[in-house]
């Protein structure tokens, strides 16, 4: 039996997953490592942390299981991140992470001044701190000496794909979240390389995300305890490996993550690009395109009221009274901004608001309108794909929020589509792990693996009366950021 390892590397710590061929999930190894906050608001990482815990973390994963069987790995990383290569492939200076904020100078630039029809026509995305390419003009503006050290630009998983197999490599979906790739092209863009001031030949190869892109060397393997002729997947960003975990390849594929932040994360066979830029347009790890709407507070805006307001772990009690007979009855609206919002409105200033309390507003009243309010804002994002023609009449669904059976009825009547929950959700190491099954010849295309692997255990329905109810409340919903907008910009001056 052939093993696979799939490869979390995300930003606190990476999450290595052990497959048998036939999907079956043997072990499981997490290794931390720290971040640095050398200044508010910023947020960087050593790489050698990642390579330290995946040359750790792999001989743990292996034990008690024989290492000659494993026949390829796979890797969703962390997005965004800005890792630099000396001539010597040696790291010039800490990674800058995809939740770093020193780059509003960089972005005001790329957005206002190159403009936004500039970048989205070049890149099918427009700037957002968190991407790579304002990184890189903040390491030429602030830190001459560095920027002039660079032989190689890379992302996180990539570093790690170049300590296992010493090529320089990126997939197509991690690379769309630079804006330094034309996306609907799939190739570097020689205008947005020549505006950061770099040439072709520092950034690394391209590939789809199931090619292989090499092997594993040999001092690598014999460290790891594996076999000599280890493939390894060019692997994907992490939203892009999830979806292939959740099977959400092909066109019209839709999968709802509400987790700490909250993505609609759609995936098409054609490129597609909405005119305000209001979801990225990157390519996925099945060969296709996706569309991805990324909210900044989703199941944190319940764990907030939860945790802080009401000082309560018990969040099955606090929704035990929102019956049936209440939903799609709230007159009370919650604008779930907690830490601004990115998709689809793009405004650091927006807020969270409560409105339409009266005298006898419950407490039950609130933690429904929270619930309902993280679900208009999710559809928000779907109505920008619907926009484009894109037809969601299901979607998977993932997630801390997703075990709750009543947001998840919310959410099926609010977007009037089907919900799909899996029997097992692993994230971006699984999908990691099937893109290397793909690279090493054991199924010929991400879709068969997908089929293969990826089983519905249960699907929440739509109802027509409710669906009703919630679109004359959505219709509402709507009208409240714009008249809040401008008082948002005011409040933040102060």
């Amino acid at each position: 039996m052939k093993l696979y390892i799939g490869v979390d590397l995300g930003t606190s710590a990476v999450k290595l997953l052990l497959m048998e061929s036939t999907g079956k999930i043997l072990n499981v190894v997490t290794k931390e490592y720290p971040l640095e906050f050398p200044q508010p608001g910023w947020s960087q990482q050593a790489p050698e942390d990642w390579r330290k815990a995946v040359l750790e973390g792999i001989p743990e994963l292996l034990t008690g299981y024989n290492g000659a069987e494993v026949a390829g790995i796979g890797c969703g990383g962390q997005m965004h991140g800005l890792v630099i290569l000396d001539a010597d492939d040696n790291v010039i200076r800490p990674a800058i992470l995809w939740n770093d904020g020193r780059t509003a100078k960089q972005v005001d630039y790329l957005n206002n001044e190159i403009g936004k029809d500039k970048l989205s026509a070049l890149t099918a995305n427009i700037a957002f701190a968190g991407f790579t390419a304002p990184k890189v003009l903040w390491v030429k503006e602030n830190e001459p000496e560095n920027f002039e050290k660079i032989a190689k630009i890379m992302l996180p998983k990539d570093y790690v794909n170049y300590i296992l197999t010493g090529v320089h490599a990126c997939d197509y979906s991690d690379a769309s979240g630079m804006l330094l790739l034309d996306v609907e092209h799939k190739c570097w863009s020689q205008e947005m390389l020549d505006i950061c001031g770099v040439s072709e030949s520092q950034m690394p190869k391209l590939f789809e995300s199931y090619a292989c892109i090499g092997t594993v060397k040999p001092e690598i393997a014999k460290l790891l305890g594996i076999g000599g002729n280890v493939k390894v997947a060019a692997g994907a960003g992490d939203n892009a490996a999830a979806a292939v975990g959740t099977g959400v390849v092909g066109e019209g594929g839709c999968n709802i993550s509400l987790g700490t932040s909250g993505t609609v994360f759609i995936s098409s066979e054609k490129f597609g690009v909405d005119n305000n830029n209001a979801l990225h347009a990157f390519a996925h790890a099945d060969g296709g395109y996706h569309l991805m709407g990324c909210m900044l507070s989703a199941a944190s805006c319940n764990k907030w009221l939860m945790d802080d307001i009401y000082q309560t772990k018990d969040y099955n009690a606090e929704q035990a009274p929102i019956t049936d007979d209440k939903l799609g009855e709230n007159h009370v609206y919650f604008l779930p901004y907690l830490m601004g919002e990115r998709s689809p409105i793009n405004d650091t200033n927006a807020r969270g608001t409560f409105i339409g309390m009266t005298m006898d507003t419950s407490r039950a009243d609130l933690t429904q309108a929270v619930l309902e309010g993280v679900a208009y804002a999710i559809r928000d994002s779907v109505e920008v794909a619907r926009s484009l023609g894109i037809v969601i009449n299901s979607s998977k669904i993932c997630g801390g929020g997703a075990k709750s059976p009543l947001w998840k009825k919310i959410m099926a009547n609010v977007l009037n589509a089907e919900l799909q929950c899996l029997e097992s959700e692993q994230g971006p190491g699984m999908g990691g792990a099937m893109l290397a099954m793909v690279a090493a010849g054991e199924y010929g295309s991400v879709k068969e693996v997908c089929d293969k692997f990826v089983h519905v255990a249960s699907t929440v329905k739509p109802e027509p009366e409710l669906v009703a109810k919630y679109e004359k409340r959505y219709q509402q919903f709507k009208q409240i950021y714009p008249a809040c907008k401008a008082l948002f910009a005011e409040f933040v001056k102060e």
